[in-house]
């Protein structure tokens, strides 16, 4: 069995206001005000309803990105910290631990599709892509899904899953920063009960790799090979949208519960299957806890 006793650590005193400071002003930087900005880039842009493209996501991504990155560095500082205890050493950086992510996340989502077709309810009708074409939009959305993973994995996985783990213990935190991981996603036009299931799941799973691995460079490159994969490599709906610009043309059939429907492949009953899977192989993988229990 993994490693996974409670761990001993000084009484905490209450909760004070530097600390709901920190975890407002966070927020402040980190999603009011790119919100703001990306509000402000849809009026002067006015990208089409609807579309999915490198074009129109990479601009909204990369900011959302940039000031969850500048939210959690300017917090660090205050509480004079290295971004290591966050779970974000830099020494780490796209090192071996995020493009091993990256083959478990492809894989993860292959699997689904894989569970799919050998139902007969998926099948792939033809290549879409080919030559130079193939080659810019895979990096194009290899960049927009990084800079997904980024944000979110900062975002909910980072600096409020190190704050409320001082608080609350590690799984408890990491059950309620799912939770809000899953409210997040209820505005996507397309998603389901199932879609939004999985991902509370789904962040849960992120938590093991970070709890296991003890940085979230995993998760961040299992998280943007997942995406990748559903949106631009299997041309799959992603939560209700598809990605302009993907290698296969794909299509499914039978109940929603089953396919996903508008959801893609990450809202059907056989990602359940396969993220248990992966949380099994994860414990066999990394079988010690490496994350603390309650950060000092």
């Amino acid at each position: 069995m993994p490693n996974e006793s409670p761990e001993v650590s000084p009484t905490l005193p209450p909760w004070g206001r530097p600390e709901r400071n920190r975890l407002l002003l966070w927020a402040a930087i980190g999603i009011v005000f790119p919100g703001l900005c990306i509000f402000a880039f849809h009026l002067v842009f006015k990208p089409p309803d609807g579309t999915f493209s490198v074009r129109t996501e990479l601009p909204v991504k990369a900011i959302m990105a940039l000031f969850v990155v500048l939210a959690t560095w300017i917090v660090s500082r205050m509480e004079k910290r290295a971004l290591d205890e966050y779970g974000l050493p830099l020494s780490q950086m796209f090192g071996k631990r995020f493009w091993e992510g990256c083959i478990w996340g492809f894989a993860m989502l292959s699997a689904i599709v894989l569970l799919l077709c050998w139902s007969g309810h998926f099948q792939i009708d033809s290549v879409a892509l080919t030559g130079d074409a193939l080659f810019r939009y895979a990096l194009g959305w290899a960049a927009v899904f990084l800079a997904v993973s980024i944000s979110e994995e900062l975002a909910f996985r980072g600096y409020w899953l190190f704050t409320f783990a001082r608080r609350l213990r590690f799984w408890p935190a990491a059950l309620f920063t799912s939770a809000i991981f899953g409210v997040a996603h209820l505005g996507n036009p397309g998603e389901n009960f199932l879609g939004i299931l999985q991902v509370v799941v789904t962040g849960l799973l992120f938590c093991l790799m970070i709890r296991r691995t003890g940085t979230l460079w995993f998760a961040l490159g299992y998280h943007a090979a997942w995406d990748w994969a559903e949106t631009f490599f299997y041309g799959t709906p992603d939560s209700g949208l598809i990605g302009v610009g993907h290698f296969l043309n794909t299509s499914y059939h039978g109940p929603t519960w089953l396919t996903g429907g508008s959801a893609g492949p990450e809202g059907s009953m056989f990602t359940f299957l396969v993220l248990c899977l992966c949380a099994f192989l994860i414990h066999l993988r990394f079988p010690n806890a490496i994350y603390p229990d309650r950060p000092a």
